[in-house]
């Protein structure tokens, strides 16, 4: 790659992603997210349409009524919302869900380079708000798992994992290890999608109804928080 990912870029969604650098697009693997530009992100660096967006990262996918009971707006604002998310790209419909009688829509992954927007004075705000916004939804999400933990299901306690590790690198070494665990994580989830969405289509084909989505027997919605960065100097 022609440039180095940098700490202040910010990735968003389910849609794996890898190194926010433009580089070299004919060695850039494809399941990097897309990159966002900066009309697409000042669109989005909007507090409701960032709830949404989580909310279904979280549910998978969900109508726009669902998404004003959730967030306590009306239908008429989440549709109005819905429609600016799916300009820029960050929401799709749903078309495996439902049966015509509501829109499902779910969210698409995106990157951006955090450094390059953050040097407009235009758009440096627009930065801001989406890191702010990363890095609470991650905080809140980590404190709601550690109240509920306890009364989880054995299995799902053990397989949880919280780790951190440190060690002295060279930024190549920093490079190669994200990299690493980039892919590492799309192989998984990747899986994970493959066989939930075949799962999804049978139930489609059996005649499924218009309802909630639901999880398969034994299995969950799964967050993954990644985050490689120096340390400061002293």
């Amino acid at each position: 790659m022609a440039e180095r990912k940098t700490p202040s870029d910010t990735f968003s969604g389910d849609a794996p992603v890898g190194d926010p650098s433009m580089g070299d697009a004919s060695v850039e693997p494809t399941y990097f997210a897309r990159q966002i530009d900066a009309s697409a992100m000042k669109a989005f660096a909007h507090p409701l349409r960032m709830a949404m967006y989580d909310y279904l990262n979280d549910r998978e996918a969900a109508t726009a009524t669902m998404l004003a009971k959730h967030t306590g707006e009306s239908t008429g604002q989440t549709s109005y919302h819905l429609r600016q998310l799916e300009r820029h790209g960050f929401v799709e419909e749903d078309p495996g869900r439902g049966t015509g009688r509501e829109r499902w829509w779910k969210a698409v992954g995106f990157r951006m380079d955090g450094i390059e927007l953050g040097k407009d004075s235009a758009t440096r705000p627009a930065v801001e708000t989406m890191l702010h916004n990363q890095v609470a939804q991650r905080a809140e999400s980590l404190r709601e798992w550690y109240l509920r933990s306890v009364e989880e299901p054995e299995p799902w306690q053990t397989s949880s994992l919280h780790s951190r590790s440190t060690a002295t690198m060279s930024a190549d070494e920093a490079d190669e290890l994200g990299r690493a665990l980039i892919e590492v994580i799309h192989e998984h989830t990747e899986a994970a999608k493959a066989r939930h969405e075949a799962a999804g289509a049978a139930g489609v084909a059996a005649g499924g109804a218009d309802v909630e989505p639901a999880e398969g027997e034994g299995t969950r919605r799964v967050r993954v928080f990644l985050d490689v960065f120096p340390l400061p100097e002293d």
